[in-house]
């Protein structure tokens, strides 16, 4: 049958990413206990499209995805399959996102009680023909803050509110990449307090204190996991966000940083 997909195109314009997106697929996660947690991702694939092609070929990323469908998948799985897309689909560079939510388990400070908290994660590959393979983790930790000018001015307390830091890392060749685990209980070390799906009285009374002798602005936040950050072995590159949602303001408090490490 007539491929029009590879038929030649005239414009000169070559494009830098086209595929698919909104993809949903099972794959399984690694934990850090050894064991490996099912996730329904959410999955972006593209290639770079040389500007004498019309298309690409839409159903060879369904493909080369349906191969790991329901299988462990880390770098290595994800190098492949970017290398397959780079040879299939005649690219020069490609493009694999998998977004995924992950639960990790909590206890409660004081009960005892356990439960699960939901954080939304993202692996990102990319690869480029004759260059080494990237990979970056995205995490999203949400963490209790109070806000220590509320504290200060106020005679019964003071305004907390739930709070956000998405992270993304790099880490250098023959460095292992962070759990997720790990990431997390980073953020909530700097954080005015933890967040826990489950608490009874004792653990509300608990988390409320615990925050309202932490107080931080979001900027302390950011500076403090940034300093976190920075003392990770092997780590090259991350970038941070950290947003307050509120609680007495119509608008979020945000802050921002990215760096490499020598």
């Amino acid at each position: 049958m007539k491929d029009i997909q590879s038929s030649a195109d005239h414009r000169g314009i070559e494009i830098q990413k086209v595929g698919i997106n909104d993809v949903y697929m099972p794959f399984m996660i690694k934990t850090k206990e050894g064991g490996f947690e099912s996730v329904t991702s959410r999955i972006r694939f593209t290639v770079s499209l040389p500007k004498e092609f019309k298309g690409t070929h839409m159903s060879r990323f369904v493909s080369i995805l349906n191969k790991w469908s329901g299988q462990p998948i880390a770098e290595p799985e994800m190098e492949k399959m970017l290398d397959e897309a780079l040879y299939r689909l005649n690219a020069t560079s490609a493009e694999l996102a998998i977004g995924f939510k992950y639960f990790v388990n909590k206890v409660a400070p004081v009960s005892g009680e356990h439960s699960v908290l939901d954080l939304d994660c993202a692996f990102v590959g990319k690869k480029s023909k004759g260059e080494n393979f990237i990979f970056e983790l995205g995490v999203d930790v949400p963490f209790t803050s109070l806000c220590p000018c509320s504290k200060e001015i106020s005679d019964y307390g003071a305004h907390n509110q739930r709070s956000l830091a998405r992270i993304n890392v790099r880490f250098r060749d023959g460095y292992d990449c962070i759990y997720i685990e790990d990431l997390a209980e980073l953020v909530e070390n700097e954080a005015s307090c933890p967040i826990f799906p489950l608490l009874k009285r004792e653990d509300e009374k608990f988390v409320t204190e615990k925050a309202y002798n932490n107080p931080k602005f979001v900027e302390d936040e950011l500076r403090d996991l940034v300093l976190a950050m920075r003392k990770i072995e092997g780590l090259e590159w991350f970038s941070l966000e950290c947003e307050n949602f509120e609680s007495i303001h119509n608008h979020n408090a945000y802050a921002n940083h990215e760096e490499y490490i020598e």
